[in-house]
């Protein structure tokens, strides 16, 4: 019998077989799906972003949907809303597209605030509330949102509160020479695209979360993981440090990227490797640090740089 981990396993490959040179993200991308998180993928246009997480939710077999967002998108069209029935003489409620089990919020920093924040609750909560009435989201619901550079003609920042409910983000980035001309001679990518079939399914998918959710952690690790999220609230070029959702999601994404390895119990080489994804969208570098002309990149590596890993684990 194939086990869960071997399902997640076949679940990458086959995305990789569509998505060239991007295995890194591709991992990066399920283990945050195990987790139980969301992703921001902050990138330019037609680098793929789009076709992963179209990909992702064919092949684990869940129920999605995707909203374009525009400046004329509204909260309703994300949590719903109810409208008068003539025959019934009552209203009806409609279900909004936060209703399913992977949502693809594409260019999302295109809309308006008030719709980004439409998401939070059930990006957090994983319920919507709507005239008063509270509804349950059928587990598991995840967020793949993907946002233009900032600057973009358009574009509208996320505020702080919805960036921490991202898991991780990260770049996709431009393929490599040899993956594009790969990709160039493939003809009806997304026709093959479109005949993916479900390696896994919901319940299945479930069970793989709760498998995620028993690897083991060492307390020294739990205390490197604290140390780690603690530096960013001190370190001088830091305006805003990582919040304690952070420090719950960098644990969480360590016990995935353990078990997609085939591993019992995280090692600090699994924290250290998953701490720039989960850490970078919620750093705020201060003045200080952008007359410097420092990036996050610099700033993340000397924090963890400065903290020693426990002498345990994997070498």
């Amino acid at each position: 019998m194939e086990s869960h981990r071997e399902k997640a396993l076949a679940v990458m490959a086959q995305v990789n077989r569509y998505i060239f040179g991007k295995e890194e993200a591709v991992r990066e991308s399920l283990a945050a799906f195990l987790a139980g998180g969301n992703i921001l993928l902050e990138d330019i246009p037609g680098v793929g972003k789009t076709t992963m997480a179209l990909l992702f939710a064919k092949t684990m077999g869940l129920e999605w949907k995707r909203v374009q967002f525009t400046p004329d998108v509204m909260p309703s069209d994300l949590t719903g809303f109810s409208i008068y029935r003539r025959d019934t003489g009552e209203f009806e409620y409609q279900k909004g597209a936060v209703f399913c089990n992977l949502l693809l919020a594409d260019e999302i920093n295109r809309t308006t605030p008030k719709t980004q924040s439409a998401l939070l609750e059930a990006m957090q909560e994983q319920q919507v509330t709507v005239e008063g009435v509270t509804r349950e989201l059928t587990p598991p619901f995840l967020v793949i949102a993907t946002q233009n550079p900032l600057g973009t003609a358009g574009t509208q920042p996320l505020p702080p509160a919805q960036m921490d409910r991202f898991t991780i983000s990260m770049t996709m980035g431009y393929p490599d020479f040899e993956n594009e001309v790969q990709m160039a001679k493939v003809d009806g990518h997304h026709a093959l695209a479109a005949g993916v079939e479900a390696v896994t399914d919901r319940l299945t998918f479930l069970e793989m979360q709760k498998e995620v959710e028993n690897i083991y952690i060492k307390d020294e690790v739990y205390r490197y993981i604290v140390e780690l999220v603690g530096q960013t609230r001190q370190h001088s070029c830091i305006e805003q440090g990582v919040s304690p959702r952070g420090t719950l999601a960098l644990t969480r994404m360590s016990k995935a990227v353990a078990w997609i390895a085939g591993n019992s119990y995280v090692s600090p080489m699994d924290v250290a490797a998953q701490f720039p994804y989960v850490v970078g969208h919620r750093l705020i570098l201060n003045m200080e640090a952008r007359m410097q002309g420092k990036k996050k990149e610099q700033v993340i590596q000397e924090i963890l740089d400065s903290v020693k890993k426990p002498e345990l684990g994997r070498k």
